[in-house]
């Protein structure tokens, strides 16, 4: 049922009757909390207990079935053995029935005969078009005073507020919910997805988009339906409102193995590839649920932060330098005031109080002194935001500092966050500084990982919009390629083959000639001119350095002889069963920086680019990084930049800058490639040689493993 057209998801969330399947009377049964739950949250429409076994549930009039409603019912929660869901739904169907909810366990997550009573379950669903959530989920809650729905079994309902929440765990939500109530933090609506079988994440994110009660959207995931439409979905979401995800599983259980350094690096470092997924549609990604709501809070209070320079002011020295150590790990900057304000802080502050940034005013600090130097920093241009640390001094209370930064704000744009540190008993004060939109945190690294997810929004909302580039391509033979590939019925390409796809997609190889024996490689290598490099071509070898199928910069004749005789006896001794098709003479190419470009087809997103500092230590170092095809040309930028040692080639110790255009463009290429041509499932550009600007880019190794069974493309959508 995931990808159906949900514009608004009304069935689920807006429903004017409710039918709980399965309520009861009997104490602690999910039935029997879960009804009363609807009833005691004010729920504005009607509502059906059904169970044959009681004439009443909760005071309520119940029936015995389906058929006996007094009216079919738009919303149904059920709560009722697994082998017996799929009939319950099928009347509802038949009923006409548009949304069901269905908490009860025992489907797929169970394994055995759970997977084949889920897909009956969905199939019924599908026939008769109902939106179904769940199995084994926790319910659905609509906190809107018009609606007031709790279809979960949490007896308590979180307070009003302008955050959704979606999860996959549904044990997660109980604590979700108790942790929101105690924290202040308001809910517009909360689905736990259980199984997934009808209704995703991506079409609650496509519903949650034109919500107008929902500024922040949060998700709790520990895979994805279909991570290609999540890339579709998000991007259009994140243009409108922020989404923050939590996705566990960061570590890697395992990796299969690989015929490509490519594969290799892609199954070794999967969450590598969600990292890509979330960057490329605007999510925020944060790594425990304290940072999701740390961050969900200062979004929820409408605050945007116009760049990352960050004043704090504090009247302690050690928070302050909490707080300027977290801004340097999530890329706040803190730019010292300029000469104006410092003279305004001076005539203002003691003459011990530190006025660079973080500006300490000292523990003697009064509320005055918090009001007026919050207003110069703000006024200040070298500023876009303000945190306020307060700690507890004999005559600062927090009455009294909440006060004061609310009057240091004034009617400023710019966002300002407080630390309330070390200060009790604060319910009230905070309750203050939140409802004027100022949210407020115990700790200061709290709140500057809060401030950072701003930060980050704020540049994915302005960053320059790119297209996917089309390049020329020679397309016949592009074919050919592939189709001698088919008629050999090799899932390897011979290094030859490989460039011929490769330069058909406009990727520049060094000058080369494919050879079978040593006079027809001095031959070749006398053509080309020397330096040379010889390498042998094998569909067997994946790194030809390892078996010593490699010898570079022969300088003439006799090394090239010398080097054949060698590599013949290394192959022989440490590749015996390799097949091996012929030589490569290839020209030595001097100078520029190595670096790795490769694609992947992944099954759950779909075709996959690589980029990385490349040749033998790829593996090692794993300084690479990775984006979803077909890439726009900012996205390419994006690839370079994101690498550790991206800055070697901008040009360090006098060297120039290398080309990075053409390096760009060369990316571009592979994305266009992977994307066009299905067969291709792995692929290697390691080395390509990045020469200085102006010089272009050479490729001088190529591996690419087919999948000779894909006939046609996968749907895909731009990157980023």
């Amino acid at each position: 049922m995931g990808g159906r057209n949900v514009a608004s998801l009304d069935e689920l969330f807006r429903p004017r009757s409710v039918a709980v399947i399965g309520a009861s009377n009997r104490p602690g049964a999910v039935g029997t909390s879960l009804f009363r739950n609807v009833l005691s949250a004010g729920f504005q429409g009607v509502v059906y207990p059904v169970n044959p076994k009681w004439p009443s549930v909760s005071g309520v009039q119940c029936y015995r079935s389906v058929r006996e409603l007094p009216e079919t019912p738009d919303l149904a929660v059920v709560i009722v053995p697994a082998p017996d869901v799929r009939v319950v739904v099928e009347s509802l169907g038949r009923a006409g029935t548009r949304g069901a909810i269905v908490i009860s366990a025992g489907f797929r997550e169970v394994g055995g005969a759970g997977v084949a009573r889920e897909a009956a379950l969905v199939a019924t669903a599908r026939r008769h078009g109902m939106s179904l959530v769940g199995p084994n989920c926790f319910g659905v809650l609509n906190t809107d005073p018009s609606v007031a729905l709790n279809a979960t079994f949490s007896e308590t309902l979180p307070p009003r507020g302008n955050i959704a929440f979606v999860s996959q765990s549904g044990a997660l939500c109980a604590g979700i919910l108790r942790y929101g109530i105690a924290e202040r933090i308001g809910f517009s609506r909360f689905v736990s997805i259980g199984n997934r079988a009808g209704i995703d994440e991506n079409d609650l994110l496509r519903s949650l988009a034109d919500d107008p009660a929902t500024a922040v959207v949060l998700l709790y995931v520990e895979n994805l339906a279909d991570g290609r439409r999540f890339l579709e979905t998000a991007r259009e979401v994140t243009e409108k409102k922020p989404v923050i995800v939590i996705k566990s599983g960061r570590s890697v259980a395992g990796e299969r193995a690989a015929r490509s350094h490519t594969g290799s690096l892609a199954n070794s470092g999967q969450d590598r590839l969600f990292d890509a997924l979330f960057e490329q549609s605007g999510v925020l990604r944060v790594d425990s649920i304290g940072e999701l709501f740390r961050a969900a809070k200062v979004h929820a209070a409408g605050l945007a932060l116009s760049g990352p320079r960050l004043a704090i002011l504090t009247n302690s020295g050690g928070p302050g330098i909490v707080a300027a150590d977290a801004c340097a790990r999530v890329g706040l900057e803190l730019p010292v005031p300029p000469e104006r304000t410092v003279r305004a802080l001076r005539r203002r502050l003691s003459p011990s109080a530190s006025v660079g940034n973080p500006v300490d005013m000292t523990a003697d600090a009064h509320a005055e002194q918090y009001s007026g130097a919050l207003a110069d920093l703000l006024a200040a241009p070298t500023t876009d935001g303000a945190l306020v640390i307060a700690t507890p001094t004999g005559t600062l209370s927090g009455d009294v500092v909440s006060r004061a930064i609310l009057k240091g704000r004034g009617t400023s744009p710019k966002p300002v966050v407080a630390c309330l540190f070390g200060l009790t008993d604060l319910t009230h004060e905070v309750g203050i500084l939140e409802e004027h939109g100022v949210p407020t945190f115990t700790f200061p690294e709290e709140a500057v990982a809060g401030l950072g997810t701003l930060a980050k929004y704020h540049a994915w909302k302005i960053r320059p919009r790119t297209r996917v580039r089309s390049f020329p391509v020679d397309r016949p033979a592009a074919r050919a390629a592939i189709a001698a590939a088919r008629r050999s019925r090799s899932s390897v390409l011979p290094e030859y083959a490989a460039r011929a796809l490769l330069t058909a997609y406009g990727i520049p190889f060094a000058p080369s000639r494919a050879v079978d024996g040593l006079e027809e490689a001095v031959e070749a290598a006398a053509e080309i001119r020397y330096p040379v490099v010889l390498k042998v071509a094998s569909p067997d070898i994946s790194h030809k350095t390892d078996v010593g199928g490699v010898a570079a910069n022969l300088p003439d004749e006799g090394a090239l002889r010398s080097a054949w005789a060698t590599m013949r006896s290394e192959l022989a001794r440490r590749a015996s069963g390799a097949r091996i098709d012929g030589f490569e003479i290839e020209s030595m190419i001097r100078g520029g920086h190595e670096v790795i470009v490769g694609a992947q087809r992944d099954p759950g997103f779909g075709p996959v680019v690589l980029f990385g500092m490349g040749g033998i230590y790829v593996e090692v170092l794993r300084d690479v990084t990775f984006r979803l095809a077909p890439l726009r040309s900012l996205s390419a930028v994006h690839m370079v930049g994101a690498v550790r040692s991206a800055a070697i080639l901008n040009g360090v110790r006098g060297e120039g800058p290398a080309d990075l255009a053409a390096l760009y463009d060369a990316i571009e290429r592979v994305s266009q490639l992977v994307v066009e041509v299905p067969e291709v499932a792995e692929l290697d550009l390691n080395p390509l040689i990045v020469r200085p600007a102006g010089q272009g880019v050479v490729a001088v190794d190529a591996r690419v493993v087919l999948d000779l069974s894909s006939r046609s493309p996968r749907r895909t959508s731009p990157g980023r």
